[in-house]
């Protein structure tokens, strides 16, 4: 996928569309008690996970944005901005509000995360030392999307408008600047496809 093609992307695939802060963008399927409940679950019920909060605080700044008046608002944002920061320097994750998260996400281990995506699907595995971004300071709506069911290995790098296929692999320290096909497994520098889903008969 060509420069040309991922700045297309970005201004008419609706996944890629950006996003004021506005609204609540958690799940429109379970409550936020719920959701927290379910990310506890995923990350084997341990109070201590670095991902589960990072996450609590992530769902706690999006269901904030539900909330009106904007003074009513106000204090709960004041909570979110102090909460975020505390999980950036405290875990080593950066996860803004802004990015849309699906249900079941794992962030194994922690240290090192930059979470910078345009949407991360459901069933997603993401390890330390991941980053998640733009490839250019000019194109900053230009961020990945991880669909439902991707693993990415520890130390992957995956920016701009490409695409993480459903059930896809990304390998250790793998480098993502194209797209990647559903089921298929990546790695190297820059990341190439190393296998590929059996055909279905």
């Amino acid at each position: 996928m060509n420069m040309h093609a991922s700045k297309c992307r970005s201004q008419t695939d609706p996944r890629f569309l950006s996003w004021d802060g506005s609204g609540d963008r958690n799940p429109d399927d379970l409550s936020l008690v719920a959701l927290v409940a379910e990310d506890f679950r995923t990350h084997g019920r341990d109070w201590r996970s670095q991902g589960f909060w990072t996450l609590f605080w992530h769902r706690f700044g999006n269901w904030r944005m539900g909330l009106k008046p904007k003074l009513l608002r106000a204090p709960f944002s004041l909570l979110y901005k102090i909460m975020e920061k505390r999980c950036q320097h405290r875990y080593g994750i950066m996860l803004p509000y802004t990015v849309r998260v699906g249900r079941r996400v794992r962030l194994e281990h922690f240290g090192g995360m930059v979470l910078v995506a345009q949407w991360i699907g459901d069933d997603v595995v993401l390890r330390q030392n991941t980053t998640l971004g733009v490839a250019r300071e000019d194109r900053t709506k230009d961020r990945p999307v991880i669909e439902n069911g991707a693993s990415i290995g520890a130390g992957a790098v995956i920016v701009g408008a490409v695409i993480v296929g459903r059930g896809a692999t990304v390998g250790a320290n793998a480098v993502v600047i194209r797209d990647v096909p559903t089921g298929a497994t990546v790695g190297g520098i820059p990341a190439r496809i190393l296998s590929t889903p059996p055909p279905l008969i």
